[in-house]
C-alpha cells in the first residue's frame, strides 16, 4: 500500500480508502471482518457517514484493538431520525448525533469532523453562519476534532470552501464521467437519463480549476464516487459506452491534481480486494485512456488527461508532470512560487524538448505535446 499526505495535516493517508457507506445492514462478524481485512492490507483511512446506530457501534467494536491505526472521517449532520437518516442543520439533532458517533465508535478524539454533504449555496451560507460551524469550530478547539473538511458534491461548492482557512480537506465525488459535467445541485443529477447525452469536451474547466486550486493550496481531495456509484463498471450503464475496472478509474481519480486517496465503497471483502489490486497493477491494467479513447462516446480529444501514455521521451522529460503542473500556473497572472519549484525540481523539463513529436504519436487523446512543451517553456522561464 501506497501513501499520500493529506495536505498540512501531517497525517498520511493510504491512497486506498474504506468508505463505509456499504457496511450498513452488515453484521458485527461480517463488519469485523472486512475491517481487518483492510487493516491487514495497509488501509489506514475511512469515512464514516452513516447514522444508524448498529453501524456506529460495529465499527467501533471492529477498531478497538487498532484504532490509532486508523485516520477516521466523522460527519457533523448526519443524524438518525424515526429510524431512518436525515441531513440536518438543527442544532438540537446534530450535537447528539455527534456524541453518539465518538461514543459508539469509542473514540477520544476524531481526526477529521465533516461538515457533512454541502451541496447548494444557500446551504453553504447556512452552514458557514450559524451556530452549525461555530459547534464545529469549538470541538476543534476542545481536541475533540482534529482537523475540519467537509464532503461536497458540487465543485462551486468546493471552491467556496478553499476560501476558508480552517477547511484542512475536501471530500468530492469524482470520477472521468462526472469531470465532465459541471457544477449541479443535486447529486441525482449525474444519474438522469440523458445527462451525457449533450456535447461535451472533457474536463470541464470548474472542475479542473478546483483540482488546480487544491494542489497548489495543499488542501487534499478525498474522492468519492469513483466509480460513479458503480455506472463506469458496467458496459451498459456506462455514459461512454464501455466498461472501466475498479483499477482504471482508481488511476484516473489519483492522476487528479490534488487527490491524495479515494474511499472505496465495498460491500465485502471482493470488492475490496479489486480496489486494493490497484497497489500491484501493470501499467497495462491501470490503462484507462486506451479505453476511453476508444469509446463510441469519446470526450477528452485534444485534453491531457496525465495518462503517461506519451512515454517513453527520447530526454527523459516527464510529459505529464510538465503538463501537470503548466496546468496548475497557466490559472494564474505569475506562476505560484510554490510550483515553480516543483517544475524546477524536475530532472528535465520543458526546456530540455527537442519537438521531435515522438511523444504525440503515442497520445491516445491527440494533445499537441509539442506545443505544450513550449508553452510550458515561455511560462516557467518568466
Amino acid at each position: 500500500m501506497k501513501y499520500r499526505k493529506l495536505g498540512k495535516t501531517g497525517l498520511e493517508a493510504s491512497e486506498i480508502a474504506l468508505g463505509a457507506e456499504w457496511l450498513q445492514g452488515k453484521s458485527l462478524d461480517e463488519t469485523i471482518e472486512l475491517m481487518n481485512f483492510c487493516h491487514d492490507n495497509g488501509v489506514n483511512f475511512i469515512d464514516c457517514w452513516m447514522s444508524e446506530p448498529n453501524v456506529r457501534t460495529n465499527i467501533g467494536i471492529a477498531i478497538k484493538d487498532n484504532r490509532h491505526d486508523w485516520i477516521i472521517q466523522g460527519h457533523f449532520g448526519a443524524t438518525w431520525q424515526n429510524g431512518q437518516y436525515v441531513r440536518t442543520r438543527d442544532m438540537d439533532k446534530v450535537k447528539p448525533a455527534f456524541e453518539d458517533f465518538m461514543q459508539r465508535l469509542g473514540l477520544d478524539y476524531l481526526d477529521f469532523g465533516m461538515i457533512h454533504y454541502v451541496d447548494d449555496k444557500k446551504d453553504f451560507d447556512v452552514v458557514m453562519n450559524t451556530e452549525y460551524i461555530d459547534y464545529i469550530l469549538q470541538k476543534k478547539e476542545e481536541g475533540i476534532i482534529k482537523h475540519i473538511g467537509i464532503s461536497t458534491h458540487n465543485p462551486e461548492i468546493a471552491r467556496l470552501a478553499t476560501e476558508l482557512d480552517y477547511i484542512e480537506l475536501i471530500m468530492f465525488s469524482l470520477n472521468p464521467a462526472f469531470d465532465m459535467l459541471s457544477s449541479i445541485n443535486d447529486i441525482s443529477d449525474y444519474s438522469k437519463e440523458g445527462a451525457y447525452d449533450k456535447q461535451l469536451s472533457g474536463i470541464t474547466p470548474d472542475r479542473a480549476e478546483l483540482y488546480e486550486i487544491c494542489e497548489e493550496k495543499q488542501i487534499p481531495i478525498v474522492v468519492m464516487k469513483g466509480y460513479a456509484g458503480g455506472r463506469l463498471l458496467s458496459q451498459t450503464d456506462s455514459p461512454f459506452g464501455v466498461a472501466l475496472t475498479p483499477v482504471q478509474c482508481i488511476d484516473y481519480v489519483l492522476n487528479r491534481p490534488g487527490v491524495q486517496s479515494i474511499m472505496v465503497g465495498a460491500k465485502n471483502i471482493k470488492e475490496m480486494q479489486d480496489a486494493i489490486d490497484y497497489e500491484t497493477a501493470t501499467e497495462n491494467e491501470k490503462d484507462y485512456a486506451s479505453i476511453l479513447i476508444k469509446a463510441p462516446k469519446n470526450s477528452y480529444e485534444g485534453q491531457c488527461t496525465y495518462c503517461g501514455h506519451c512515454a517513453p521521451c527520447e530526454v527523459k522529460i516527464d510529459i505529464a508532470m510538465v503538463n501537470k503542473f503548466y496546468d496548475l500556473a497557466k490559472i494564474h497572472d505569475e506562476v505560484p512560487e510554490s510550483i515553480r519549484v516543483h517544475y524546477n525540481d524536475l530532472e528535465f523539463n520543458a526546456s530540455d524538448c527537442i519537438s521531435c513529436g515522438q511523444c504525440e504519436t503515442r497520445c491516445p487523446f491527440n494533445v499537441k505535446i509539442v506545443e505544450t512543451m513550449q508553452k510550458a517553456n515561455e511560462l516557467f522561464s518568466k
